[in-house]
């Protein structure tokens, strides 16, 4: 009955996350209908039900939920006991998960991950892109990726890259057309490429700063993505102005593809920094993915 139990209730905390069979089962190794059959036994043993199935999607139920705030904390402890056990092996091994912004992938990880797949075969990276505030934990990841040192209580940050900052950027085609902005609160009268973030459908508030004085603009264009390459390539067809991460945009501006605006107003931000639980234990592979991605001053 312990086994039974422990292997289902893995099932249904795969699916909740999921919030769907068909992928829990694809992540899981196993068919759709018996997944389905182990998490209705589940159900049947507890005489509970757990989940709310529907034609278009699959979502805890309120006991389902308090189930998985007890269950996941535990089981995802097991799971890292046992990747400590198989640590004891002469060569680092295993699967680490990264979510970050494109961007960060691109310019930050990669160009450092790639050295390690090369000298530890053993060891797998899945990166993915992800513009929201991912919950890490209950997401299954290792580790996140965002701008600055302040996280959530229980995280650990670490500093992956130097300072960065995001600038303002048209394309001389546009500005032959429009005055150039010469403060933040005239990019209401311009076209401007806005980002969407995952969080609740919203879009980025543009971030400026000058004498020490934050300054949020809510933009607004024919233009919307949710992706910062496509919005770069938008701003070089000339469809408004970008609000971009300076190093993606840096051939551009030295090119004459781009110009930058409202310079003075654009801030550094203390650069890239990974971040993980703090009461996890480090796997051995997690600890050389992160001692390769430490920024070094």
């Amino acid at each position: 009955m312990l086994r039974e139990n422990v292997t289902d209730l893995m099932a249904f905390m795969v699916v909740a996350r999921e919030r769907s069979f068909t992928k829990a089962a694809a992540q899981l190794g196993i068919s759709q209908s018996g997944l389905s059959h182990s998490i209705r036994g589940l159900e049947e043993r507890l005489g509970l039900r757990l989940l709310t199935r529907t034609t278009r999607s699959v979502a805890p139920t309120p006991v389902g939920e308090r189930i998985l705030e007890t269950i996941t904390p535990r089981l995802l402890k097991v799971e890292q006991a046992l990747i400590s056990l198989t640590d004891t092996r002469e060569k680092p091994a295993g699967t680490i998960r990264i979510t970050a912004v494109d961007f960060a992938i691109d310019h930050v990880l990669w160009p450092k991950l790639r050295r390690v797949l090369q000298q530890y075969p053993e060891i797998k990276i899945e990166l993915i892109v992800d513009y929201g505030l991912t919950d890490i934990v209950a997401d299954r990841f290792d580790a996140g990726v965002r701008l600055g040192e302040n996280v959530s209580p229980g995280m650990i940050a670490a500093r992956i890259s130097g300072d960065q900052r995001m600038v303002a950027v048209g394309s001389p085609r546009y500005f032959e057309k429009r005055r150039e902005p010469v403060s933040p609160l005239d990019l209401t009268g311009h076209d401007c490429i806005n980002l969407r973030l995952p969080t609740k459908g919203g879009l980025y508030a543009w971030e400026f700063e000058k004498d020490g004085r934050n300054l949020n603009v809510r933009v607004d264009g024919q233009m919307t993505s949710n992706g910062i390459y496509q919005i770069q390539q938008m701003a070089l067809d000339g469809y408004g102005i970008a609000f971009v991460p300076e190093g993606l945009v840096l051939a551009d501006l030295k090119d004459g593809r781009l110009k930058q605006v409202l310079g003075d107003y654009c801030p550094c931000y203390p650069g890239y920094h990974l971040y993980y639980p703090s009461r996890r234990q480090p796997s051995a592979a997690f600890s050389i993915v992160l001692e390769a991605l430490r920024e070094r001053t």
